[in-house]
C-alpha cells in the first residue's frame, strides 16, 4: 500500500481517536470508502459520457445539448460499462457539501439505501449504522474531508480497483484487538 495512503487511514484513525470502539472503525471507514471509490468511478465515467456525447464521428453521439443533459442521468449509459448507478443523492460531491450538517450520518445511510434500490446486486449488503453512529459532532464530517483526498480515478480502472483492493485488505489484515486499538489509543 502506497505511504500516502496508509497516511491518510492513520489520520482517518486520529479524527476517530475516543470516538468510538476500534471494532466500529473499519466499519465506518470502509463505508465511506466504497462510497468514495463508486462515486468517483461514476464521476469517470461520466466524464468519458461527455466526451462521447460531444463526438461527432462517435456512437453516442448526441447533437442536441438538452438530450445530452438528460443523457447524463440515463442509468444503463453508465451499467453498460459495469459502473455502480450513483442516484444524486448519493454521489460523494452531494454528501461531501452536507458533510458539516448534524444529520450527515443519516444522510450517508439513506445514500447507501438509494445505491441499493438502483443496484439490486448490492441490496442488504451495505453497512448502513452511520445514522446510529457514536461520534462526537462534526467528526464525520471531519473523516468525509479526509477520505475526499482519497482519488480512485486516473483513466485506468484496474488501478482504482486496486487502490480499494489495498485499502480492505488493510482493514480485513488488521487485527481488531491490536493494530486498530493502537491507532485509535
Amino acid at each position: 500500500m502506497n505511504q500516502d495512503l496508509k497516511k491518510t487511514l492513520w489520520a482517518a484513525a486520529d479524527k476517530l481517536r475516543s470516538s468510538m470502539d476500534a471494532a466500529e472503525y473499519k466499519h465506518i471507514v470502509l463505508g465511506l470508502i466504497f462510497l468514495k471509490y463508486i462515486s468517483d468511478a461514476f464521476d469517470e465515467r461520466r466524464n468519458a459520457l461527455t466526451e462521447a456525447f460531444a463526438n461527432p464521428s462517435g456512437e453516442l453521439y448526441l447533437p442536441d445539448p438538452e438530450d445530452r443533459a438528460s443523457a447524463f442521468e440515463e442509468r444503463d449509459y453508465y451499467t453498460m460499462d459495469n459502473v455502480f448507478w450513483v442516484p444524486a443523492e448519493a454521489r460523494w460531491e452531494t454528501l461531501r457539501s452536507s458533510a458539516k450538517q448534524a444529520d450527515i450520518g443519516t444522510r450517508i445511510d439513506s445514500a447507501l439505501d438509494a445505491i441499493e434500490a438502483d443496484n439490486p446486486r448490492l441490496k442488504g449488503i451495505l453497512d448502513k449504522r452511520f445514522g446510529r453512529a457514536q461520534l462526537e459532532p462534526g467528526k464525520l464530517g471531519e473523516l468525509i474531508d479526509l477520505i475526499s483526498t482519497i482519488g480512485f480515478t486516473g483513466g485506468d480502472g484496474h488501478h482504482a480497483k486496486d487502490l480499494l483492493g489495498e485499502v480492505y485488505e488493510y482493514f480485513l489484515g488488521v487485527d481488531d484487538h491490536s493494530e486498530l486499538t493502537h491507532l485509535l489509543g
